[in-house]
């Protein structure tokens, strides 16, 4: 137990993030309303005390409950002069919303009546007790808190009133009423009336919600351990529900969306901090307290300036204004957008806050992956149907769903979807999740839904009020059109707009900010990133996004293309070596022109180049399909002309057919078996470096050769494939420098990497088909059937196709990192895949102390950025 002048912002592990700052402006002498933090110990020691309050805890709460009553001059459940407070969460990483909250604890029929009598206002003080009593009935004896909004819409419908705060002592009369039928009902209990068994109940409630659905989700998208525990802070209540010269509000010293060095924020008059951040009603800009609140604005940005720079980092600050009075409630490390967060890091650079260090690590590489998201082609015509505020940037279509389990469903089975709500509230983070992006018809840019969506990187239009959204029949109305549940609509969280049907899409750009980042970022990684390419505008495209090689160039994909794929068909159809060299002789012309591109877009880079690895029926039509098509044919009597060919396509799939085809006749046994195939290949590699040459393009082409297990395989191929680079080179009489390498993807070649450097001059890691091998699993089936269940029950601690598997895939790369340097010192050694792209399988690399990793161009500044983080990770771990 800590009172708030005992902590510091040192503390957030035991004090969590929220009391951490009330503690450190509590120390700084800024206005702070008493209380005290009961530790993230605690709430541990409850779970592990099966979830009752440890030895001590319930005595050293009274104590700290004195100390704040001597503060404040209030007594807690005194009737004459009652001290309220509000219990909060509060754990060491940001979780808005996710946990539980109660204001306005204490009240019971004695203390209303006395703080009527002091506050000399009836109606303020009716209104805090039904509101205490709809957010202790919702949290603490877990009562559906819609039932108490229908009652409270009920007499407002009664009383004509327009807002909660037009009705009159007797109408807030008849809501307690209301709500007291209702515990009744649904708790089987009258509400409690004695403060203490109050406390005791809300902070059990609160240690509680650290597990509950919405947190657990928000912890598994956020990888935030679950083992953490949540502090929770009892502090002395203050309103902003006693006039017009009250009002309550959060704010951010710079734009959370953009990162604009500007006051952003909303605020409310005569409300309390609930009524702004669950968008119950649409507030207004926190410039407009300027003039509503001169006074208290001037305190709160003196103390905003303040805040920002005793922390160093944008604040998200909460307050309450009471009377004319400010006080400060909250203070925290702001989420914000992956936009503001590269532009606050490069700002305060600029400002001379942070180091360019500072300021590279302060930005996820995480958020540069949501900075490069689509947005709308401005070329596009739209039929805009409503516009709502601008919560959170970015564009995206989808399905409308209007619950959170059915997005999460749709999601499952791979529909687009958007979740809309009339508000979102914390229960709906699981579909959140799963949607594209939120749409909401009431609240602000810091209501749950902004908040939730920007942190998350989705788009977000919040307090669309032209939107009317009916849940019961499944559909909004906007604009004259009336959108149903299943049908597409798009948003744009960038402007606000809500727009009709699908609407075409472009990719981002990286801004100046970006661009400068990952300079700095740049000059503090060791590894190199390249990307992965296989036609020239994925080069151009890795090259401006800043990659350093082509890590991967899939020459099987070149065979795909509509106009080559009947002359890859004949070859494999073909009977004899020489009918088959005849159809590659019309492929090489095709090669040869696509590595003089990539390798012309790429000059004075290298690029790795890998042979043919499919096996050959991946480019033949299904067997199923054929084999329905060749015995519809012969069932309906046709003439055999007609289905020939099918037929002869048929026998070559038969002929090719294998029981597991990913273990059978791909990569380098494909070319040991037809090595006319990668002869054509070599010869295109060769021939279109020799051209470039000649132009005076400098060149580095690297020659890979796949799925190799033994040395004796990588020997033979390389000596067939040596003696057509030969070939080339004596015809053009041009020297090209060129390298053979091999992919490490089976876990024998790992363990006998030493002996495979032989004749390896680089290696590469193939760290798909190396977790497949070495976890035994099929990838598209294992995702299809349990992988993503064994992650989310804990079988596995990440899905190793997303993340390398350090203690098992991660070993054999360490042995093959070792083993290999000691048989070719100063080898390079690389990673190619997706896993290139990982921030924490990046880490690994960097850990294994590889030359490069390897991605798709779009993830190039995310692996740059996350190459600099794991770099200066490891110089701290050596000090």
């Amino acid at each position: 137990m800590y009172l708030f002048e005992d902590g510091d912002a040192s503390m957030r592990d035991l004090l969590g993030g929220k009391g951490a700052g009330v503690a450190e402006m509590t120390r700084a002498g800024l206005p702070v309303p008493p209380g005290f933090t009961i530790t993230t110990q605690a709430c541990n020691a409850f779970y592990e005390n099966k979830q009752k309050f440890p030895h001590g805890m319930w005595e050293q709460v009274l104590r700290a409950l004195k100390e704040t009553e001597r503060k404040t001059g209030k007594k807690f459940g005194d009737p004459a002069n009652p001290l309220l407070v509000s219990v909060r969460s509060g754990a060491k990483f940001s979780m808005p919303g996710m946990m539980d909250t109660v204001l306005n604890l204490g009240l019971n029929a004695q203390t209303l009546k006395g703080l009527a009598a002091l506050t000399k206002d009836e109606r303020f003080a009716k209104d805090a007790f039904r509101r205490f009593m709809q957010l202790f009935s919702k949290i603490v004896l877990g009562i559906n808190g819609d039932l108490f909004e229908h009652e409270l819409d009920a007499v407002k419908t009664k009383a004509k009133a327009k807002s909660d705060a037009d009705l009159k002592p007797a109408a807030l009369d008849e809501v307690i009423q209301r709500y007291r039928k209702l515990v009744r009902t649904h708790a089987k209990i009258e509400f409690p009336e004695d403060p203490m068994e109050q406390l005791r109940a809300a902070i059990g409630a609160v240690f509680s919600s650290w597990n509950n659905k919405r947190a657990t989700d928000y912890r598994n998208f956020n990888k935030i351990p679950h083992d953490l525990g949540t502090a929770v802070n009892v502090q002395s209540m203050v309103f902003g529900n006693m006039g017009d010269d009250s009002g309550t509000g959060v704010a951010f010293t710079r734009d959370p969306s953009t990162g604009e060095h500007v006051l952003y924020g909303e605020y409310l008059t005569n409300a309390q901090g609930e009524d702004v951040v669950a968008g119950i009603r649409t507030p207004k800009p926190i410039s407009a307290m300027a003039k509503d609140l001169p006074k208290a604005y001037a305190q709160f940005v003196r103390i905003a300036k303040r805040l920002e720079k005793h922390y160093r980092d944008v604040q998200d600050m909460e307050f309450t204004i009471e009377r004319g009075r400010l006080y400060m409630l909250q203070t925290r490390s702001g989420k914000r957008t992956a936009e503001a967060a590269v532009k606050v890091a490069v700002d305060m650079v600029g400002e001379r806050l942070i180091t360019k260090k500072e300021a590279v690590l302060r930005v996820e590489p995480t958020q540069v992956d949501q900075l490069l998201h689509t947005r709308l082609d401005p070329k596009a015509k739209v039929t805009v149907l409503a516009t709502g505020l601008a919560a959170s940037p970015g564009a995206a279509y989808g399905r409308a769903v209007f619950d959170a389990d059915r997005a999460e469903s749709q999601a499952a089975k791979g529909e687009k979807v958007i979740l809309v709500r009339i508000e979102t509230n914390p229960d709906d983070v699981h579909g959140m999740i799963a949607a594209q992006g939120v749409l909401t018809a009431r609240g602000g840019r810091t209501s749950h839904a902004a908040v939730v969506a920007r942190g998350m990187g989705k788009p977000c239009v919040a307090g669309a009020e032209s939107v009317r959204v009916d849940l019961a029949k499944r559909q909004f109305s906007a604009g004259g059109a009336t959108v149903k549940e299943g049908e597409y609509f798009t948003i744009d969280g960038s402007t606000g707009r809500v727009i009709a049907g699908q609407v075409a899409m472009i990719d981002p750009e990286i801004s100046g900010e970006l661009k400068q980042l990952l300079r700095w970022a740049d000059a503090f990684r060791r590894m190199e990133v390249w990307a992965n390419g296989d036609y020239p505008h994925d080069a151009v495209l890795a090259r401006e996004f800043g990659a350093q090689g082509i890590g991967l160039c899939r020459t099987e994909h070149m065979f795909m293309e509509q106009s080559r794929l009947p002359v890859v068909q004949k070859m494999i159809l073909a009977d004899t070596e020489k009918e088959r060299r005849a159809e590659l002789a019309k492929l090489l012309p095709f090669q040869r022109e696509d590595f003089k591109g990539i390798l012309r877009a790429m000059k004075g880079l290298p690029v790795v180049i890998r042979l043919i690895d499919p096996p050959l029926h991946e480019f033949l039509p299904s067997l199923e399909d054929l084999l329905v098509e060749v015995s519809t044919a012969k069932a309906t009597g046709q003439p055999e002309k007609k289905y020939a060919r099918a037929a002869t396509m048929l026998d070559a799939v038969q002929r090719l057919h294998e029981q597991n085809p990913m273990l059978g006749l791909r990569g380098c046994r494909l070319g040991l078996m037809f090595p006319e195939i990668i002869e054509m290949q070599v010869r295109a590699i060769i021939e279109a470096s020799v051209e470039l040459r000649r132009e005076r393009v400098d060149v580095h082409p690297e020659i890979m050769i796949p799925l190799v297990g033994t040395l004796e395989e990588l020997r033979r191929t390389r000596q067939y494939l040596e003696a057509t680079v030969g070939t080339v080179l004596n015809e053009s009489r041009t020297k090209v420098h060129y390298k053979f390498g091999t992919m490490i993807e089976l876990p024998r070649a790992a363990l006998v990497a030493g002996e495979i450097a032989e004749d390896a001059e680089f290696f590469s890691f193939g760290t798909n088909d190396l977790t497949q091998t070495t976890f035994g699993y099929s990838r598209d089936d294992a995702e299809g059937k349990f992988l993503l269940k064994y992650v989310e029950e804990k079988i596995l601690p990440a899905n190793p196709f997303e993340t390398i598997d350090r203690n098992g895939v991660g070993r054999l790369m360490a042995i093959a990192v070792r083993e290999g340097r000691a048989t070719r010192p100063g080898m390079t050694i690389g990673i190619c895949g997706e896993h290139g792209g990982d921030p924490e399988s990046i880490a690994l690399c960097e850990e294994l102390g590889l030359d490069y990793v390897s991605c798709s161009p779009y993830r190039v500044p995310v692996a740059r950025l996350a190459a600099a983080h794991a770099r200066l990770a490891s110089v701290e771990r050596d000090r």
